[in-house]
């Protein structure tokens, strides 16, 4: 599972390299996610814009992720692919994550609030 993570000043990004979360890479998803935000900002951007699958066990460990932050630490979603968006918007996680169309959006939000 590749990330490749971006800090700015009230924002840090990671961007899934990959074109799936699914079973066989939600452990190491959230590994890696732990490690790159241990230190980060209050926003964390997670960018989907290369995931073209995702099941069960990827949108838990994305859930998995979010709780991991804790209260005080944000988890927004940005760049969702048709076929991500519907497992979203099919569980209604979309109405607990703040979902941004591109990374370029979410950050710029980012820097406004």
């Amino acid at each position: 599972m590749q990330l490749q993570t971006q800090t700015r000043p009230k924002v840090i990004s990671v961007s899934v390299l990959e074109d799936r979360i699914d079973a066989a890479t939600a452990i190491q998803f959230k590994e890696k996610m732990r490690d790159a935000t241990k230190d980060s900002p209050a926003r964390v951007v997670l960018d989907l814009a290369r995931v073209q699958f995702l099941d069960s066990s990827g949108l838990g460990a994305i859930v998995a992720v979010k709780k991991l932050l804790g209260p005080d630490r944000m988890l927004e979603l940005s760049g969702l692919t048709p076929t991500v968006e519907k497992v979203f918007r099919l569980t209604r996680m979309d109405s607990i994550f703040t979902i941004h169309p591109s990374l370029e959006v979410a950050v710029s939000h980012a820097a406004t609030a």
